[in-house]
């Protein structure tokens, strides 16, 4: 019996850069295991268009492909990093249509790629980087900015990874939401400068340069940061997480009562360094 055909399910945006990074993590999965059968596919944009994502296919498309060619097993891992637990509406509507549309076909989510500590390096290289440009070698302060999550749960660990962040490098650090509650990334940015803080970075916990990125960073600059790290994009980092959550998702439509599942068409599954 082969392998689950992989779903990468993220957002659609009229930033092209936006499909180019979903593109980029297939690729990396594909340079782990050739073998697997991964496809890349969208929900509608989160900036308040009511349009369809400016880079099909959305996720029935997809699916539909699939089910046509003979494909009965999927698994969809939603590229969202802010929520650990519970996915944005949108999904769930998708999934109801598949489940209507296609009752033959064996199907199940994955938890979202976040938010996994290993993405702090991510971080980490991106916010180097971005100093090195601006030529700022002195730093006091740091805020962790998310898309944050309705999920009480998922923003508690978001906070925890900016405190293990805070931890690592010796310095204070405030969580910022995009949406949600909690302080916004000027607000925290004020919070340090009232602190006596005055070189302050901000580290992206953003997977690709969408509008509430790009809000976030004016913000910030606005604000007086004296750096905004670029969101972590298609890194090897993330292609490991969503291969380990396919794992996971993968072994929940094993039928131990049919013919089994061969593992060894399945990647290895790697130890995750994050617990909720």
């Amino acid at each position: 019996m082969s392998a689950p055909s992989l779903i990468l399910l993220g957002y659609g945006s009229q930033d092209p850069a936006v499909a180019q990074v979903s593109q980029q993590i297939r690729g990396r999965l594909l340079d782990i295991r050739p073998e697997l059968d991964v496809h890349v596919a969208f929900l509608d944009p989160v900036d308040g268009q009511r349009q369809r994502p400016t880079y099909p296919p959305s996720g029935l498309q997809v699916i539909g492909k699939l089910v046509r060619s003979g494909v009965t097993e999927v698994v969809v891992v939603p590229l969202l990093l802010s929520d650990a637990f519970h996915p944005h509406a949108e999904l769930p509507a998708v999934l109801a249509k598949v489940a209507a549309s296609h009752p033959e076909l064996s199907l199940t989510v994955s938890r979202p790629i976040g938010p996994e500590a290993q993405l702090l390096c991510v971080i980490d290289r991106r916010l180097r980087d971005v100093l090195r440009a601006r030529r700022v070698s002195e730093l006091d302060g740091l805020v962790f900015a998310a898309a944050g999550s309705g999920d009480i749960r998922s923003n508690a660990i978001v906070a925890r990874r900016a405190r293990q962040w805070s931890t690592h490098h010796r310095l204070p650090c405030v969580t910022a939401y995009a949406a949600g509650s909690g302080p916004t990334v000027a607000e925290a940015i004020r919070t340090l400068r009232s602190q006596g803080r005055r070189h302050i970075a901000v580290g992206s916990w953003f997977l690709s340069p969408g509008p509430l990125y790009a809000r976030q960073t004016e913000l910030a600059y606005e604000a007086g940061a004296v750096a905004v790290s670029a969101p972590m994009g298609g890194e090897p980092e993330i292609a490991e997480v969503a291969l380990s959550r396919y794992v996971v998702a993968a072994m929940d439509l094993v039928d131990l009562d049919g013919p089994s599942l061969d593992l060894d068409e399945l990647p290895a599954r790697h130890l995750s360094v994050v617990s909720a």
